[in-house]
């Protein structure tokens, strides 16, 4: 049982909590040749794919070795350039391993400002009045399991296909969010979340939740 991330989405629609538990490291090594049918682009802070795919390398991608050394920003280790490599045929046959990259945190927080009008229309076509929205996506290779309080706070998990009882899962969630945030006299609603205690037992109740499963949670 693998749960990949918990996010928490205030009821104005902004991110203030998330958690990456057991996100896979994705990663794409070949050897190429000179020169490289590979377009990349050279930033100081890291070398991505700008244009082309090649075997499963695809736009975006960001180059984490060369030779198995590993690429830190625009240099190599030893401090060599990677992009003064990359233009020398003297260097090729070169191998070159790729990743795709990290979700930074304002792409969370736009993908979480992006689901809540996307939780509203679904609402809206509801044939049936007051629907509760999106509850439950799936996708070849996730799902994503929501639950929205009467307060509109809406509880996310992604989790790997074909698992039950999630809901359990997200209603304990809510109950952690409950003891250890909303009674922390620190905190103030509708600002992200920073509690050291709601985070440690969130993440013993993901680590127990995958090692005895969900029925589990409460023995």
């Amino acid at each position: 049982m693998i749960i990949y991330g918990v996010y928490i989405v205030s009821k104005s629609g902004g991110l203030i909590f998330n958690l990456d538990n057991n996100v896979p490291r994705i990663e794409h090594e070949k050897t190429f040749t000179y020169p490289l049918d590979l377009v990349l682009d050279y930033d100081p802070k890291k070398i991505s794919v700008a244009f082309n795919r090649k075997d499963g390398i695809n736009v975006g991608h960001v180059l984490v070795a060369v030779n198995g050394m590993t690429v830190n920003g625009a240099t190599l280790e030893d401090g060599r350039e990677v992009k003064t490599m990359l233009e020398s045929a003297d260097n090729f046959p070169i191998n070159l391993k790729f990743s795709r990259p990290k979700m930074t945190t304002n792409e969370k927080i736009f993908l979480a400002s992006m689901f809540y009008p996307l939780f509203a229309i679904a609402s809206q076509l509801s044939p049936e009045p007051k629907s509760s929205g999106i509850e439950l996506l799936e996708a070849d290779t996730f799902t994503l399991h929501c639950f929205q309080t009467l307060t509109g706070v809406k509880f996310i998990v992604i989790s790997e296909t074909g698992l039950n009882g999630m809901d359990l899962l997200l209603r304990k969630v809510y109950e952690l969010y409950s003891d250890y945030v909303l009674k922390n006299p620190f905190y103030s609603l509708e600002m992200p979340i920073r509690c050291e205690l709601f985070d440690n037992k969130l993440q013993e109740l993901l680590l127990q939740v995958e090692k005895t499963g969900i029925n589990n949670i409460d023995k």
